[in-house]
């Protein structure tokens, strides 16, 4: 038998809201590693899937070990998600702000890793896609997990197809807004990053780990809220 949904500690528009600011992220972290990393996606894998079947052809000039490398990362992350998910869903109070907070503190790593120089950027910039791989690999797993309907913070593909097909047809769109709101968010965020790589790489990288750590901060709060709350002695007792 399947292993129930859990619930989100916040309300609904608060769970869709902060939905929204991770995929604004994952528009930050794919627009430094497609125009600073080597045209690769450290979130959007479907892109790299491409990318490995083209490296094929002599003329598409892509090396495979670089969307391999963010594949690998990924799978990484997501297996971590999946790993601390299974151990502490019994606990939410730590589950989800530990997952984003992880990812938070991950990015935040690399951000100030490529600013020291410590990390390269550009063409032979492997271990920094590989490492932001991991940390979008357990902020995917972590939103698969919590299984928000049409919110998904990376594919974007079926939210497009799903409302112009469910426009065009007789049948009422479920949840419109949602699925404008995911196109909108990752365009902004993929803009925003594109706009502040002509500051620096590691700038967009710290923009988007504190837009993270704000979305781990609110479960953080909410949960706590909520333990305090249950915490409270019934005054007619």
């Amino acid at each position: 038998m399947p292993a129930a949904v859990p619930e989100s500690p916040v309300s609904r528009h608060w769970t869709v809201g902060l939905h929204l600011v991770l995929t604004f992220v994952t528009g930050l972290v794919d627009a430094v590693s497609f125009l600073a990393l080597g045209q690769v996606f450290v979130a959007n894998m479907t892109g790299n899937i491409t990318f490995l079947g083209l490296s094929l052809h002599p003329d598409a000039h892509i090396q495979p070990v670089t969307p391999l490398g963010a594949l690998g990362g990924f799978v990484v992350g997501a297996l971590v998600a999946g790993q601390a998910a299974s151990r502490l869903d019994r606990t939410p109070r730590w589950w989800l702000p530990t997952a984003f907070g992880v990812e938070s503190a991950v990015i935040g790593l690399v951000a100030a890793l490529t600013a020291t120089g410590v990390l390269p950027v550009g063409d032979e910039a492997e271990v920094t896609i590989i490492v932001l791989a991991v940390a979008l690999g357990v902020q995917n797993g972590t939103v698969h997990h919590l299984g928000v309907h049409n919110l998904t913070t990376t594919v974007l593909t079926l939210s497009l197809a799903g409302f112009v097909t469910d426009s065009s047809s007789r049948r009422r769109a479920a949840w419109p807004q949602r699925r404008l709101g995911s196109i909108a968010t990752m365009l902004a965020g993929a803009a925003a990053g594109a706009l502040l790589l002509r500051v620096s790489v590691s700038l967009v990288l710290a923009v988007a780990a504190a837009c993270t750590l704000i979305v781990a901060a609110c479960f953080a709060l909410a949960l706590g809220g909520r333990a305090a709350r249950a915490r409270v002695p019934d005054s007619h007792g």
